[in-house]
């Protein structure tokens, strides 16, 4: 489902990226397939340093489809930037990428709180973000960096969301705590 960035999947990945319905939310608007590959190799070297996470997202066949990073790393904290291409949309890769995201940055990484800054425009991203039990909306409750996020533009441009690794904990283990409750009941009866 993940895998690290390599440049070899811009490739398939640009011509994804193009696309009118993709290119406006993206954070890395490459021009070009070469400024692609440039950005992308950036992206590499700030993993490196510690101030990116990125993985490329695959499709059941390993082929890659998205992208999904934490940027800008901070105290344990970072901003979620997520893009599928177009024709894999509605198909429950979001989801599946996000989860193993999330899992990989709460469980094997030293992340406790990631960011979402959602364009207000991009009603896909808020609805798909809005779906996950653990997202919480942090308008009200981290003013400063809401503002910070919409400083540059004369009125707010993006929403913002968190997932603190608290309850992204909670919401998944929750899951099996039950089973496994029900499982003991099952063989004490």
């Amino acid at each position: 489902m993940l895998k690290r960035r390599e440049l070899k999947d811009c490739e398939q990945l640009y011509p994804l990226l193009c696309d009118p319905a993709i290119f406006p939310f993206v954070r890395q608007k490459a021009q070009s397939y070469e400024e692609y590959l440039f950005l992308t190799k950036h992206t590499l070297e700030e993993e490196e340093n510690g101030n990116t996470i990125s993985r490329t997202i695959l499709d059941e066949w390993n082929q890659p489809i998205g992208t999904i990073s934490l940027f800008d790393i901070e105290g344990g904290a970072g901003f979620l930037g997520t893009w599928i291409g177009k024709p894999y949309h509605g198909k429950g890769y979001n989801r599946l990428a996000k989860d193993a995201f999330f899992d990989e940055l709460f469980y094997d990484l030293d992340i406790t709180t990631v960011y979402m800054r959602i364009r207000k425009l991009n009603i896909r991203s808020k609805k798909a973000a809005e779906k996950l039990p653990y997202v919480v909306n942090a308008v009200e409750t981290h003013p400063s960096i809401y503002e910070a996020v919409n400083a540059p533009f004369e009125e707010p441009v993006f929403d913002l969301y968190m997932v603190p690794k608290d309850l992204y904990v909670l919401h998944t283990k929750r899951v099996d705590r039950v089973e496994v409750v029900l499982a003991e009941d099952r063989l004490e009866a």
